[in-house]
């Protein structure tokens, strides 16, 4: 029989060596978890960044239509001034201007330079006949890759991607595009990955060597941006989760912290915290007054929705809704709209007949089967009628033409007056909007800057009208800033009703209430004035 001390120095034994096997257990568990979190990561990193990039190219692509239309003759004073006002007003351009066979003419920021001996070449085509130039000579820089696009005689310039905008990490990004000739991948930007074949065109997750990959790529334009990173980067950085789990000890430990670990990087992604902010109705709703410009009194409101993710950083609309469109769950922010429109403005709405709220609808709700019944069905709990909802769509949610067709005529029986959002931008036709029957145009916020310079826009805004006034349209011009703006629109002969900073931001339900009520006020005071002159009040 072993004696007393033998058998502690077994068990000591035994105790180490199942210690060692739990620490030796818990640290591979622990690198699976790390590594099943740095892909996730990874994921949202790509997601994030290629959302950044789409609003970068659809920026670009703009700005190069809005310099189509330019009426100045080319590389004039004028046109110039033109052409650094459309860069001064984007959020991504660094420069724009006119380019002939290979030589830059003129830009916003260079006027005329002078030419390079060589004439630079295009790197390869985009979708569309957009040329693509990877560090032009004028614009080489060691710092940041700059890219131009060209389309036709026109182009611009732009960072592909912004490093600081993306999540802190030891992830390195890469952004791709494949040629529309030729098939072939370039790279716009970015950290050459270390592996041959890596999956840069490819929309997913990869590992490949020792190097870890995910790849988003744009449902819009022909670029990828991939996020990759070493697993021995992904290691020391974390480093703390893998001595945690060492320290746990043991397969169930281990297997718990995995578990723990992959549900808190899935609940932290942007998509599902905005499932989870809509199932617990956390989006807030503000509201931006509409006034009628010849009177100043407020006739209505835009709903707008507003989220602030767990982490507390405010989402930009553009960015949530573009979420919820790409996934196939714009319909519930929809439906939330709807009810905290009606649930905050209900008594409102039917006390004063002659007032209404706009909401935004996506293009994914005119093709829903179940939306006209939605609405309906909240009117009628609300006891509010339709006509106090108008639904506001953008030129681009009517390019399914039928369907949109259909859903308009079915509102309009309804009772509820149809808008087209943000006109101008689509460039809908004349035959385009009668088919549709819209109630009104918001006529775009860049064609109310356009006031007051030299812009191009200015001189489309007289058709614009008049084309409205053909059509027995309604007219609502976003943007007023400025009384100049303000103004210009008042003086014509048309009424047309105003939206802008100049008349209110957009403010809490409560907040909006408090400035209803103080115009209504004003509104009364000159009434009762009258009354009191002419002793026509009762008890006068």
């Amino acid at each position: 029989m072993p004696s007393f001390k033998h058998r502690v120095l077994i068990t000591l034994a035994a105790t180490a060596l199942a210690a060692g096997c739990g620490a030796l257990g818990g640290w591979m568990l622990g690198r699976s978890i790390a590594l099943r979190l740095t892909e996730r990561n990874l994921a949202h990193s790509a997601s994030r960044a290629s959302a950044e990039a789409d609003l970068r190219l659809g920026e670009a692509q703009s700005v190069m239509a809005a310099m189509r239309g330019s009426s100045f003759a080319p590389c004039s004073g004028a046109e110039l001034t033109y052409f650094r006002a459309l860069v001064f007003d984007a959020k991504y351009l660094k420069d724009a201007g006119r380019m002939s066979e290979g030589r830059i003419e003129c830009s916003a920021s260079l006027a005329r330079p002078e030419q390079p001996l060589k004439e630079a070449e295009q790197d390869f085509t985009l979708a569309g006949g957009i040329k693509v130039y990877r560090n032009l000579a004028l614009y080489q820089s060691e710092d940041q890759a700059l890219i131009a696009l060209r389309q036709g005689e026109f182009y611009v310039l732009f960072i592909p991607y912004i490093q600081p905008n993306l999540t802190p990490g030891p992830e390195n990004y890469t952004e791709t595009a494949r040629d529309s000739v030729s098939g072939q991948i370039y790279r716009l930007a970015g950290d050459p990955p270390p592996d041959d074949g890596a999956p840069l065109m490819t929309d997913g997750s990869a590992r490949l060597g020792e190097s870890l990959y995910a790849t988003r790529c744009s449902s819009s334009f022909s670029n990828c941006i991939t996020a990759f990173v070493s697993i021995p980067e992904a290691m020391r950085a974390d480093r703390i989760q893998l001595a945690m789990n060492l320290g746990l000890g043991g397969l169930a430990g281990a297997f718990l912290g995995l578990f723990c670990s992959i549900l808190y990087r899935r609940s932290r992604s942007m998509e599902q915290q905005l499932r989870r902010a809509i199932r617990r109705d956390e989006l807030r709703m503000v509201y931006q007054p509409i006034v009628d410009l010849a009177t100043r009194r407020i006739v209505g409101a835009e709903a707008l929705a507003r989220w602030t993710d767990e982490e507390g950083f405010a989402v930009s609309p553009d960015v949530f809704i573009k979420i919820a469109e790409e996934r196939g769950f714009v319909g519930e922010i929809t439906r939330l709209v709807v009810r905290r429109v009606l649930h905050e403005f209900g008594e409102v709405l039917r006390a004063r007949p002659g007032f209404h709220i706009s909401v935004n609808v996506a293009a994914a709700d005119l093709g829903d089967a179940g939306f006209l019944p939605m609405l309906e069905e909240a009117l009628e709990r609300a006891r509010v009628p339709a006509e106090s909802l108008v639904i506001e769509i953008t030129e681009s949610s009517t390019a399914v033409r039928q369907t949109a067709v259909e859903t308009i005529h079915q509102l309009h029986r309804k009772g509820h007056s149809v808008h087209i959002d943000d006109f101008g931008t689509g460039y809908s036709s004349l035959s385009y909007l009668q088919d549709l029957s819209v109630d009104a145009i918001k006529i775009d916020k860049s064609f109310t800057q356009a006031i007051g310079t030299e812009a191009v826009t200015v001189s489309i805004l007289p058709q614009v009208l008049n084309m409205a006034e053909a059509l027995k349209m309604q007219v609502i011009v976003e943007g007023i800033e400025t009384s100049l703006q303000a103004g210009h629109f008042s003086a014509q002969s048309k009424p047309i009703l105003g939206q802008g900073w100049l008349f209110g931001r957009p403010v809490p339900a409560e907040e909006f209430l408090l400035l209803k009520e103080a115009d209504e006020e004003v509104a009364r005071a000159p009434s009762e004035a009258a009354c009191e002159a002419e002793a026509l009040c009762p008890g006068a």
